[in-house]
């Protein structure tokens, strides 16, 4: 039995509806992935024009091959410099080791307290590794850390006080979690600031003055450097959302004049990229244990032998190269053995 004429026509016409439902879905999807594609590539060609003036490369390197970031694991060392960064006799007032393994989704923070005692190189004694910038800059500060932890320092971001509080301001600020009720002085203003225990977020200069805060901490340079990790996670996160990779070109054209980096403009959207794919990593946090000293009437926060070996391990073992010395000369090492 043959179906009626108007059931046949009302069959044709909502087969050619859902037909032209799929085509619009279809051009619908095309044309997102059209728009991401090209909206992508406009970040990266303004990012990787702006970040060439906040590019300098480093005089040597431990690593001989290329590092793919979304593959390999990789060092950054985070210094935060005391002065305007082109001052050179700045000190190296924030110091901290990220190490990243893609592969095992680890990530390893190691904060080096300013009052170190280590062997400066460019020195050619023990001092404080605070002082280690103003022997040579960020090469020399590089060289101290090698001299404390035996691990290649793939890359480096160095930002003076302005630079820090700009970077926050150019992300809408940040949310700390304040472990106890302070009062601290802001820079500039001199105004005093008290900061609450609990969730509070914080502009450039509120958070500029949260990390550098110790005098009225319990636990001096260790908590300290807590509340540097604190902000750096904070800062991580947020400049790394969508909403701030639209304005990417502008931030970093506006910090030219305070940072400094040797990850090269071509691979710089790679590594925001990636700190986005690494948001919910796991982060361990090293602790570098020791104890106070005062020597010829300076102190000194001199680091147990112990805790260093161990972190190095840990490090090593992260970056794939156990048992290998990465940083350190065979002519020294030699010379070592043999006393």
């Amino acid at each position: 039995m043959m179906e009626p004429r108007n059931t046949r026509r009302l069959v044709k016409k909502k087969k050619k509806k859902k037909k032209k439902i799929r085509l619009l879905l279809l051009m619908i999807f095309f044309l997102f992935i059209g728009s991401i594609s090209v909206f992508g590539y406009n970040i990266y060609s303004a990012t990787k024009k702006a970040s060439e003036k906040i590019y300098q490369a480093l005089g040597s390197s431990k690593r001989t091959q290329h590092i793919e970031i979304r593959k390999d694991p990789f060092t950054v060392l985070l210094v935060g410099v005391e002065n305007q960064y082109h001052d050179e006799e700045g000190r190296s007032d924030v110091i901290m080791l990220l190490t990243v393994n893609p592969k095992t989704n680890k990530v390893y923070l190691l904060s080096i307290p300013r009052d170190t005692r280590v062997y400066i190189p460019t020195e050619g004694r023990k001092d404080k590794i605070t002082h280690s910038y103003s022997h040579g800059g960020i090469e020399s500060t590089i060289a101290a850390v090698n001299e404390l932890i035996d691990v290649p320092i793939d890359y480096y971001i160095t930002t003076d006080f302005d630079g820090f509080q700009k970077i926050v301001d150019s992300i809408g600020g940040i949310t700390v979690d304040v472990p106890f009720t302070f009062k601290a002085q802001l820079t500039g203003s001199l105004k005093w600031h008290t900061f609450h225990k609990g969730k509070q977020k914080l502009n450039g200069n509120e958070a500029l003055a949260y990390v550098r805060m110790r005098k009225s901490d319990p636990r001096g340079d260790f908590g300290r450097n807590e509340r540097e990790k604190q902000a750096i996670k904070a800062i991580i996160e947020k400049s790394t959302s969508i909403t701030s990779l639209t304005k990417l070109d502008d931030i970093i054209s506006e910090l030219g004049d305070h940072v400094r980096t040797n990850i090269p403009p071509s691979d710089l959207l790679s590594f925001i990229y990636f700190y986005q794919e690494m948001n919910k990593a796991h982060v361990e946090n090293l602790h570098l244990k020791g104890y106070d000293d005062t020597i010829n009437g300076v102190y000194y926060y001199i680091p147990d032998e112990e805790s260093v070996s161990t972190i190095t391990k840990t490090l090593q073992q992260a970056l794939g190269e156990a048992n290998t010395s990465l940083t350190k000369n065979d002519s020294a090492a030699n010379t070592a053995a043999s006393n």
